[in-house]
């Protein structure tokens, strides 16, 4: 059964969506702000997206699918994570949206990851993407 809460996290970006969805869908780009992961897809709806890295002397493999790919306006996928003690089924996975809105040059991100168990793992999500996102909006203003 899915859990019901859900973890948010938003930034303003000084920069296009055109910017930040490139920072957002560019390997090379995604390494800089998410922890020196190697992000593999084929960038296509129903393909799957894998996250090779290594967090404090351990290694992951974390992986989804794309489920929606709107060019400079929304990126979803699943997202299970090695590293989440939970069993790989689908039952496990989480759904990662960062939705862009545009306005005057700026961007607004809002992410978000359903299917969080508790508040305790809802406030830590929610904690993670906001650093993460920190780090895509510096990459993103020097594009």
């Amino acid at each position: 059964m899915k859990n019901s809460l859900i973890a948010e996290a938003s930034i303003s970006i000084d920069a296009p969506a055109a910017a930040v969805w490139k920072a957002i869908t560019d390997p090379e780009l995604i390494a800089r702000y998410l922890y020196g992961t190697k992000v593999k897809s084929d960038w296509k709806e129903g393909g799957e997206i894998t996250y090779e890295g290594e967090h404090n002397g351990t290694k992951y493999h974390d992986k989804g699918v794309i489920k929606k790919l709107e060019t400079n306006k929304v990126f979803a996928s699943t997202y299970w994570s090695s590293m989440g003690g939970k069993e790989d089924k689908p039952e496990n996975y989480n759904l990662v949206t960062y939705t862009l809105t545009e306005s005057d040059g700026k961007t607004e991100v809002m992410l978000t990851q359903d299917n969080v168990a508790d508040e305790k793992e809802k406030e830590h999500a929610a904690a993670n993407w906001s650093a993460v996102l920190t780090e895509l909006k510096k990459i993103a203003e020097s594009l």
